[in-house]
Order: C-alpha cells, then sequence, then structure tokens
C-alpha cells in the first residue's frame, strides 16, 4: 500500500469511527493515476444504505483537501454484505439467532457446524446444533458465515 493509500484508509477510519463503525476491509485498486477504492463498514447494528452515505460524504470531505486527490477515480463505501465471512468478534452479536456455517479448530482438527448463535459469554460464542450446544472461543474461528433463510 502507498502513501495515499494509507492516508486514504486512515480517513476512512477515522470517520468510521466517528460514526460509530468499524471497518472491515479496505482495498485499492486501479493504477496510480485513477485509483478506485472501496471501503467495508460494519457496526454492531445493522447499516443502511443512508449510513453508508454520510460516511462516503463525510470520506469525500475530507479526501478533497489532500493535494492528490484528483487521482482519485473512485470511493464506494458498503456494508459486507452477507457474502463475506466476520472477521471481528464485535459483528456477532447483531446475529444472534441467526444460522452460521462455522470452520474451527478444535484441538488440531479443523471441526465444520451449521448452527444458530444462541449467545456470547465474552470471546466465547455459544451455537446450538442439533440439540446440543457448541462453545466455541472465538480466536478458534477459521471462518464463520451467516445463512441467510427465506422461510
Amino acid at each position: 500500500m502507498n502513501l495515499l493509500d494509507e492516508k486514504i484508509k486512515n480517513i476512512a477510519t477515522e470517520i468510521a469511527e466517528k460514526n460509530n463503525f468499524f471497518i472491515v476491509d479496505f482495498v485499492a485498486r486501479g493504477s496510480n493515476n485513477s485509483k478506485i477504492y472501496e471501503v467495508f463498514i460494519d457496526g454492531e447494528r445493522d447499516i443502511s444504505a443512508d449510513d453508508c452515505a454520510d460516511v462516503s460524504r463525510d470520506i469525500n470531505t475530507l479526501l478533497e483537501l489532500l493535494p492528490d486527490s484528483k487521482t482519485i477515480a473512485r470511493l464506494d463505501v458498503s456494508s459486507p454484505g452477507v457474502d463475506r465471512p466476520l472477521k471481528y468478534l464485535k459483528q456477532y452479536s447483531k446475529h444472534i439467532n441467526r444460522k452460521f456455517e462455522v470452520s474451527y479448530k478444535d484441538g488440531g482438527n479443523t471441526q465444520k457446524i451449521s448452527a444458530k448463535l444462541r449467545g456470547i459469554n465474552g470471546e466465547d460464542l455459544v451455537f446450538a446444533s442439533k440439540n446440543q450446544e457448541v462453545i466455541i472461543n472465538y480466536k478458534n474461528i477459521i471462518k464463520a458465515k451467516v445463512i441467510i433463510s427465506f422461510s
């Protein structure tokens, strides 16, 4: 990541935090003359399109002050969407009672379950799977995705 990319990531992080969100992913792509930035924000509550627009507007206001802002072709701010795995513990709280597909380390083995998130105790996530409770420490999760159900 070059210096401009770092500046923009820092601005995006500051603005996201000011709006009670956090950055889940930051992507810089394109040529040095025409950069595209994608900022994925999340929070402990659901994010609306208006939230993304507000964060985008605030970031753009600060970007216009940068001397090399002319090289920025586009800035996209969005929520991570359901297709992206959760990265941070603080993302889980809004998904209690939703079904997950989770890969995790259990001793020396990798396990995979499909289960409903029932609660969070510190760094332990409590899942219900086939009438049994499975407790997984957040640090042992390899990948966790919310499974969307239309029933």
